[in-house]
């Protein structure tokens, strides 16, 4: 028999995942949205940000917070020479054509993180307490760093979407690309602002889930894949479906693991099958 204590802690534990899931996915969304390709390079974004952000405390010795500014940095600058060498120079080409290209970065991403080093890395959790009780449960304190990190990244990207003047030529885009070219919208700058976004959320997504476990160079794979089920579960090319998908994968995962031990990734990925048979839009129906 469950206890509520026990409820709670897989309830916690799975909206801490899914925040991670959901930063993933909105990085999918958001290049999917302007470009209409689907970046499968979206998890090495992930994996670089903890990478960069291990060299920077363990090797140079930053503090936390510049690291996790040049970290950040750093990924962005991939995104954007990512759309700016790879993606740009393919314009015209059929969209499937672009989803090999963004595979083909993603194996050289690995190819030259695991040149570099093949071990695994991890890091000290952030300042804070190191276990804070809510309603009997027990969280890590990198967890509320997580959710939270993951909320503020949530609550901006909505003010910069729905009130700049980027944000809202970035939802023209996404909603008819050709009629926003013709109205004088800058279609190719719009991408390569989405590369620029999408990199910088995957950064911080690393960044915070690497104190909790182990990041390496092949990580990046396990992590897109997921974040790449929850747009799907969620509507890919829906924002709030992003957050809703990478949440409710969380918990089915967290909960799933616990009855069925062992099965944690089959349950992510029989969803993810479930839904393209059962409701390809998503569970908000928003999806294309």
């Amino acid at each position: 028999m469950t206890s509520p204590d026990q409820l709670a802690q897989y309830l916690f534990s799975g909206i801490t995942i899914g925040s991670i899931y959901a930063l993933i996915a909105l990085g999918f969304t958001i290049i999917y949205n302007t470009t209409g390709i689907i970046n499968f390079a979206q998890g090495e974004f992930v994996m670089l940000g903890g990478m960069c952000m291990v060299g920077c405390t363990h090797i140079l010795r930053l503090p936390v917070p510049a690291g996790v500014l040049i970290s950040v940095a750093c990924v962005v600058v991939v995104g954007l020479l990512i759309e700016r060498l790879s993606i740009r120079p393919a314009h015209g080409a059929s969209v499937v054509t672009l989803i090999i290209i963004t595979i083909g970065v993603s194996i050289t991403l690995k190819a030259l993180t695991a040149f570099i080093t093949k071990d695994s890395f991890t890091y000290p959790p952030f300042p804070g307490p190191e276990h804070v009780r809510i309603f009997g449960a027990s969280m890590p304190g990198q967890s509320l760093w997580i959710i939270g990190a993951a909320c503020c990244i949530m609550v901006l990207l909505s003010l910069f979407f729905h009130f700049t003047i980027r944000g809202k030529a970035m939802r023209a885009c996404a909603i008819n690309r050709e009629a926003a070219y013709i109205v004088g919208i800058d279609v190719e700058t719009m991408s390569f602002l989405s590369f620029g976004l999408s990199a910088l959320i995957g950064a911080v997504a690393g960044i915070m889930v690497t104190p909790t476990t182990q990041m390496a160079w092949y990580r990046g794979m396990d992590l897109g894949l997921k974040g790449f089920c929850a747009a799907i579960l969620g509507g890919l090319g829906s924002s709030p479906g992003a957050v809703a998908g990478g949440l409710l994968l969380g918990l089915l995962e967290t909960f799933g693991s616990f009855f069925v031990s062992g099965y944690k990734d089959a349950i992510a990925f029989a969803l993810f099958l479930l839904v393209l048979f059962i409701r390809p839009r998503g569970i908000t129906g928003r999806g294309r």
